[in-house]
Formats: C-alpha cells, structure tokens, sequence
C-alpha cells in the first residue's frame, strides 16, 4: 500500500472576504506541483461564503462537479433552467460535459454558507450537461459509511461519469471500519471534517486528509463525534 498525508495546515488558503476558502490540490493563485491531484480527484475545495455574497454565473466544461453543503443555504441557478437550494443534507452534482454556466450564492444575509466543492476527471468528454441533486437524510444510518456518489444510476446517491464512489459517515462512538475499493486500480483519499481517525498508524484530526493506493482494503479507525468524507477514485 502507498499513502500521502496531507495536513489540513499544509493546504493552499485564499482569503477574498467575501470567500474563505482552503485548497486540498493546486487551484487558481494556489500552485503546488506537488499537490496537483489524487488521481481523477481535481479539486477538494472547503469554502466559507459570508452573507448574500457568492459566485456569479461562471463556466464549466469536461468536469463532474460534486457539490456537500456542511451549514446554510446555497442558491444554485444554472442554464439548464435549474434554479435550487442545497443545504446540509443534500449532495448536488452537476456533469458539465459540453459546457454549463451557473452562479452560486449565500441566500442567507446574516449567516455564512459552508460547503465542499469537489471536481472529478470525468472518464468521458463532452457529455449532454446534466445537474442532479438529492437529500441523503434518509440514506444515511450512523456510525458507518454511507454511499452518497457512484457511477451507476439507481445507486444510493448521485450517479457521475467516473468509476468514482463517495461516503460519508457520521460517528458518535468509537468505530473500526475496513474499507474495500469498489474497483481494482483505485484509490481513496479520506478526508476528516471533524473529529479525528487513524489509518496506516496515521492520526488524523479536523481537516486533514490520507490518500492510498495499490491496496484493496483500508483500515480506518474513527474517534467519537467525527464526520469522515471518503472519495475513491481511479488513479490514471
């Protein structure tokens, strides 16, 4: 098995204001080239939008775009006539394929929106466009991984153009999991979002991140009172 850690200090950080936002791999003014991507994975973005501001209408081409709402209220308009609003819960991914444009705002005055926006290399370009957006609530059963993103349609979650699947799991108690890759050549890049875990004798507290590969299990140990995000991926 090979690994990289990625501790949440090391990653890029841009502060606009209005946006706060960390950067997992290298993203617009942030340029790591040795933190470029995990595979298919592009961008693991964890945002901080202050109140009624965000991103106006913007373009997107060849990318499967993956969108987690941790608090608040997102307002998503987009060119294929969707006009929604994702909070936490949801997952929202849009497949924009031969091209979309859409805009991104905090509905909210008073409140910050916190979310994760996550591109994945799509396995095929120039597909029909398409956005699709679902509440996980009733899929999600505590203290284990919960499917939320595969590549099949009729899967638990949202479906994309990649041999991609996600989890996410809420723990209130002290967990030990093994994770088995969905597909053979893959690997998986855990991400905390609170609390901490342990893998391949690694701590891993609020933020941060491990990658593996060549390997077909991962141990995990998850502390109490944590939120972990798992995104598996193929790595070429």
């Amino acid at each position: 098995m090979q690994t990289v850690l990625h501790k949440a200090n090391t990653r890029g950080h841009a502060n606009h204001g209005w946006l706060d936002s960390h950067h997992s791999f290298s993203f617009a003014n942030y340029y790591n080239p040795e933190r470029m991507h995990f595979g298919m994975l592009r961008v693991l973005n964890d945002d901080v939008v202050a109140g009624g501001m965000g991103f106006g209408t913007h373009p997107h081409k060849d990318m499967e775009i993956i969108s987690i709402p941790l608090e608040g209220d997102l307002q998503h308009t987009d060119n294929m006539g969707n006009s929604t609003i994702i909070q936490q819960g949801d997952v929202q991914v849009m497949s924009a394929g031969t091209g979309v444009s859409h805009s991104e705002y905090n509905r909210n005055l008073a409140e910050d929106v916190k979310f994760l926006q996550i591109w994945v290399i799509p396995r095929e370009q120039n597909v029909t466009p398409r956005y699709d957006q679902i509440s996980i609530a009733a899929i999600s059963r505590k203290n284990q991984l919960n499917q939320i993103v595969s590549p099949h349609p009729g899967e638990p979650g949202v479906w994309i153009h990649q041999d991609a699947w996600f989890f996410m799991g809420d723990f209130d108690t002290e967990t030990n999991l093994k994770y088995g890759m969905k597909k053979p050549g893959n690997g998986v890049y855990l991400f905390v979002l609170e609390g901490r875990a342990e893998v391949d004798g690694k701590v891993l507290s609020r933020r941060d991140a491990l990658g593996a590969w060549n390997t077909e299990t991962l141990p995990i140990s998850v502390g109490p009172d944590s939120k972990i995000l798992a995104i598996e991926v193929p790595m070429a």
